[in-house]
């Protein structure tokens, strides 16, 4: 019953859309999979269509569970259901006012890992998404994870972000005693490559500045290889996803691409990653 982190302390690097879709066509293959959404900002939470503001217990209460007086709060009960088959473990804002908590605790870097003990039995997979943060609900992620999925955009600061990455793995194989390491990379194209840009988006750049709207931002091809060409120095899976709109409208529905679009370009190549996910077991 693997449990898979998808991290980077940068954000916009795609984490909670390739957990999501990774998580879809788990499902899909009749995998039974769980998603932990442990970001303060509920992204996980709104994609498979819930509302972060629904009055519920959430991953705030199961962290503040055994924290000064507050009652006891175990991973089943804030379990909810998904119209995409994906069973979820919601969260709020309200997380946010956990972490100071956690500073305070000595098992503070295993409180996930704990809590998810008790349900492992119940699923082929969990999942958990983590925030843009280098805080303790990263750390709990990658204590309390099988394996490791890093997530990087193709952005000029790719490189940095990564290096960063890979000293928080260190520190946190140090202090638990247990080596730390990613087995995939993950690069989402969150900017268009400029040489595969078709002559309809390039008339549609035109109109948005004529308009003074903000385009999408772009990057080059030679660039972007770069950025494949380094993360294969340093993990022995590379995938790269496709930029693709309809991964903003899954999103928007509160579905992820495996039942909203299945055949569209990033949806082709999630499917390839959730099958190699199979073969990390």
């Amino acid at each position: 019953m693997p449990v898979i982190t998808f991290t980077h302390h940068k954000g916009g690097t795609g984490k909670t859309t390739s957990c999501l879709n990774c998580g879809g066509f788990l499902n899909k293959k009749g995998k039974r999979v769980l998603v932990i959404d442990c970001d303060p900002q509920a992204n996980a939470t709104t994609g498979l269509g819930c509302d972060p503001q629904e009055p519920r217990k959430n991953m705030y209460d199961v962290f503040m569970s055994g924290t000064d007086e507050f009652e006891a709060v175990a991973l089943k009960e804030i379990i909810v259901s998904t119209e995409s088959g994906i069973d979820l473990c919601p969260s709020s804002l309200d997380l946010a006012g956990a972490e100071p908590y956690l500073y305070e605790r000595e098992d503070r870097l295993f409180v996930l890992k704990e809590a998810i003990k008790p349900i492992l039995r119940r699923y082929s997979y969990i999942l958990i998404d983590t925030p843009p943060s280098m805080g303790q609900f990263v750390i709990n992620g990658i204590v309390a994870a099988d394996h490791v999925i890093v997530t990087l955009d193709n952005g000029m600061f790719a490189r940095t972000g990564l290096e960063a990455l890979q000293t928080i793995f260190s520190d946190i194989a140090e202090i638990t005693g247990t080596p730390v390491s990613a087995d995939m990379a993950v690069i989402t194209r969150g900017r268009m490559i400029q040489e595969e840009m078709t002559p309809g988006e390039e008339i549609s750049r035109g109109f948005r500045r004529l308009l003074g709207l903000k385009n999408e931002e772009t990057t080059s091809r030679e660039q972007f290889e770069e950025i494949v060409v380094f993360c294969e120095k340093f993990f022995p899976n590379v995938f790269t996803i496709p930029y693709d709109i309809l991964i903003h409208e899954a999103q928007k529905q509160g579905l992820p691409l495996s039942e909203f679009a299945p055949e569209s370009k990033a949806a082709v190549v999630y499917e390839e990653i959730s099958s190699a996910i199979e073969k990390l077991n």
